[in-house]
């Protein structure tokens, strides 16, 4: 940072904020600030400095609250990642794996009982599933543009069809850094909420569409093996009203591509490392309590059976443990505090019980 640079960036700060000292290094510029409300300011600073090529992060160190500036280079970007193909290419890739998937479960289910014919289904699952998946992302992205914060397109990850699972969920990369614990909050509880909207609505669709058994019908799949699904407890309401006690409900692609949503919602919501959860619970607690929140959401992985899960998060996050934000001074506000409790209800819910036989 030439001292030209220093001396513009010194103007900026000073028209902005009351600043009592400045400390001048050669690639670093920390002000000594004395304001009593800083989050607009800060976010205003934010936007300047962005034009000039710097970042700006605001701490409080001994009773202080202290802005330190600094130079940013071009940012390193994966060659893979940033071509404007890849999203589109994985896309199509992914596309084509649920419809694989849709269609082989579809054919495995017509050897018990006609459901339909396997192309339409297929196509009726791939869109269940990677319209829960978009619009979650969706979610994501509406809210980041309205923040200002610029992203990349949703990544969608190839799965396993057939044996496993088509798709490994889909994710958005930003490109901007954030702010602070409001914009941090709410850029992370919107994917999971209208990703969470989608799944009940194919929940629903699935339920209506899918066959009923009662007693006599499930009598002639005796000779065949009874899928264990983990519902929970949103699924078991929908169920019940369209059943008796004594059906069951046959499980379609389409219910699959539901239960699917509704593990991926809770899975997101876990307060762990960098997932939705975990960049709420960040804007929530903060840094330190993050970290002891993570390990714990890992044991939780653990017991529930959901090691390939509980040793993702864990080996990431031994890589990249912090959620860094510029301004981590200002409080996230009361009624985003209320809804992260809504949050934790909202996972509770879509928690998977356990050993719960479905057709």
């Amino acid at each position: 940072m030439d001292i030209a640079q220093q001396k513009h960036i010194i103007r900026i700060v000073s028209s902005i904020f009351n600043v009592s000292n400045i400390i001048i290094d050669q690639n670093k510029l920390t002000f000594t600030i004395i304001d009593a409300e800083v989050t607009c300011k800060f976010m205003l600073l934010t936007k300047k400095l962005e034009t000039e090529h710097a970042a700006c992060r605001l701490r409080k160190v001994d009773n202080e609250l202290r802005i330190a500036i600094n130079e940013i280079g071009p940012i390193k970007q994966s060659k893979f990642l940033y071509r404007s193909w890849t999203p589109r290419f994985l896309f199509i890739i992914v596309i084509i794996l649920v419809m694989i998937d849709g269609y082989y479960k579809t054919i495995e289910i017509n050897s018990l009982l006609y459901i339909g014919n396997p192309i339409h289904v297929a196509s009726i699952y791939t869109i269940s599933l990677l319209g829960i998946l978009g619009t979650h992302e969706l979610g994501h992205l509406i809210v980041a543009k309205i923040h200002g914060l610029k992203t990349t397109w949703p990544y969608f990850i190839p799965g396993i069809p057939i044996l496993g699972i088509p798709t490994f969920g889909a994710f958005i990369k930003s490109t901007s850094l954030t702010i602070n614990r409001k914009i941090l909050f709410d850029v992370a509880v919107a994917g999971p909420i209208i990703g969470l909207v989608a799944t009940i609505i194919v929940l629903i669709y699935g339920t209506y569409t899918a066959p009923i058994l009662d007693s006599k019908s499930t009598s002639l799949f005796s000779n065949h093996q009874i899928i264990e699904m983990q519902e929970n407890l949103i699924m078991l309401m929908i169920f019940d009203m369209f059943k008796n006690d004594t059906d069951h409900i046959l499980m379609t692609p389409i219910l699959f591509a539901s239960w699917l949503g509704f593990l991926i919602t809770f899975l997101n919501l876990l307060p762990a490392w960098q997932l939705d959860g975990g960049h709420m619970a960040r804007s929530v607690f903060g840094n330190k309590i993050h970290k002891i929140i993570t390990y714990t959401s890992i044991v939780i992985l653990f017991i529930m059976g959901y090691f390939v899960m509980g040793i993702f998060i864990l080996l990431f996050h031994s890589l990249n443990p912090n959620i860094d934000i510029l301004d981590d001074v200002s409080r996230l506000p009361k009624n985003r505090k209320i809804i992260y409790i809504i949050i934790i209800a909202v996972m509770i819910i879509c928690f998977p019980i356990p050993k719960i036989p479905l057709l």
